[in-house]
């Protein structure tokens, strides 16, 4: 990772932030069906309370999505962009609303999510300075050639760090996801880009189960 990585995902987001919304070691992101509309993601934090909610419009060839303070929408928090147009390996850039601050980036590995999704962390200059990856290899295929009801689990690092945790709950009606980053004492990952990655990785790897 070395002394050029961005100290926008070595450190912890501006002290306005830490208290927060932002400051929680856990989440849990429910994700509700709107067939014709779209999706939309609610987070909550360890006490139950809403956190974030995201909406996700339909039929956008150009992925952008809004995370906000709540239902109402009336405070934009996140946003996140693809730089293309259905482009199997995309990097999708994730910027501070608030702040107008690139906080980073995440860049899917085209070919190698075929059978295994894995996405890099990037920081606010394009430079790699951690992972996102799925469970397994075994699961994985397991997921695309059998059935799509076990449960994805992804493992975030930075370095030899690991700094996320991303569970599936078993439900075929109702996706839930645990986000955990109790693990990452240090704060090396900025929240905002793991509460970013989080629910981009949610609209993507629902479109494909």
């Amino acid at each position: 990772m070395g002394a050029g990585m961005s100290t926008a995902l070595q450190t912890r987001p501006p002290s306005h932030l830490a208290p927060g919304r932002f400051g929680q070691t856990r989440y849990m992101i429910r994700r509700k069906f709107f067939k014709l509309f779209g999706d939309a993601f609610h987070i909550y934090d360890e006490a139950g309370n809403l956190a974030f909610y995201s909406k996700l419009k339909a039929f956008k060839l150009k992925e952008d999505i809004r995370i906000y303070s709540d239902e109402e929408m009336r405070e934009e928090l996140l946003t996140i962009k693809a730089r293309g147009i259905l482009d199997f390996g995309m990097t999708y850039d994730v910027t501070d609303a608030t702040t107008g601050e690139r906080v980073g980036a995440l860049r899917r590995k085209g070919l190698r999510s075929i059978l295994r999704d894995q996405w890099l962390v990037l920081d606010a200059n394009d430079q790699e300075v951690g992972k996102i990856e799925e469970d397994s290899m075994m699961l994985a295929l397991v997921r695309r050639l059998l059935t799509a009801l076990i449960p994805q689990s992804f493992t975030g690092t930075m370095g030899l760090n690991q700094v996320l945790a991303f569970h599936q709950r078993f439900n075929p009606f109702i996706q839930k996801i645990d986000l955990d980053f109790s693990m990452d004492t240090h704060r090396q990952l900025d929240r905002r880009f793991g509460i970013a990655a989080a629910v981009l990785m949610c609209a993507i790897e629902g479109r494909q189960q």
